[in-house]
């Protein structure tokens, strides 16, 4: 069983518009989800419970179920209108297969777990922590985990220098305005960055996951200003 305390919500986008603007926002974004598949999938033996926290509308987990379909899935987010998203989105999926828990952060988490999960994802829901928000998320996910569990997230990261932050700005607003996003939102966008968001370096981002124990740590996805990284306990 699972229980979790609510915390707030810091999605940008109204739950119904969530999917067609992140896909606006974020270069590949789909992409994370059909790598995470695959990357599941490489694993000696399928998860029997998959977590998904930070789960948005549901996406991830409904493209999952098809693939793993003796798997449980477990979701979480902070917003209960996301949750409710989800619930509509895999209505169709049997009960015994998705359980929705409570809304909450990651960090937030408090647990009390009868089987734990072979496998959890975090896919682009962190980057709003600061350091020690993003230390106890790390800590939590690894806490939750079975020995030789695999924890998977994307996540914002810096660039290495400060010319590299200002290409990589205008290389990003250069993928919005090709998708038809209005200049004004992406520059609103952009301006989020140190101000709304304070992504770090992708080594700095190894050696927080590395510092929680993870006894193996690598990245496996980078495009523009986002970075995919597995775990292994």
């Amino acid at each position: 069983m699972l229980s979790s305390k609510p915390q707030h919500n810091s999605a940008k986008y109204p739950p119904e518009d969530f999917d067609a603007n992140i896909t606006k926002t974020i270069p590949y974004y789909d992409s994370f989800h059909m790598e995470t598949i695959n990357l599941v999938k490489s694993l000696p033996h399928r998860p029997h419970v998959w977590l998904d926290t930070g789960c948005g509308t549901g996406t991830l987990i409904h493209r999952a179920a098809e693939h793993f379909q003796n798997t449980r899935f477990l979701l979480m987010d902070p917003s209960e209108s996301m949750l409710q998203q989800a619930k509509k989105k895999l209505s169709s999926l049997p009960a015994r297969r998705i359980i929705f828990l409570e809304p909450s952060t990651t960090e937030g988490f408090i647990a009390d777990i009868d089987e734990r999960p072979d496998v959890i994802t975090a896919i682009q829901c962190h980057h709003y922590l600061n350091q020690e928000e993003r230390i106890k998320a790390i800590d939590v996910c690894y806490g939750l985990l079975e020995n030789e569990g695999m924890f998977i997230s994307f996540e914002n990261i810096r660039p290495l220098t400060e010319k590299g932050t200002v290409i990589f700005k205008e290389y990003l607003r250069h993928f919005q305005l090709s998708l038809g996003k209005d200049p004004h939102a992406v520059q609103k966008y952009l301006d989020r960055f140190d101000t709304e968001y304070f992504p770090i370096t992708i080594e700095e981002h190894l050696d927080l996951l590395r510092k929680a124990g993870f006894r193996t740590v690598e990245m496996f996805w980078y495009s523009y200003m986002q970075a995919g990284f597995y775990c292994i306990k």
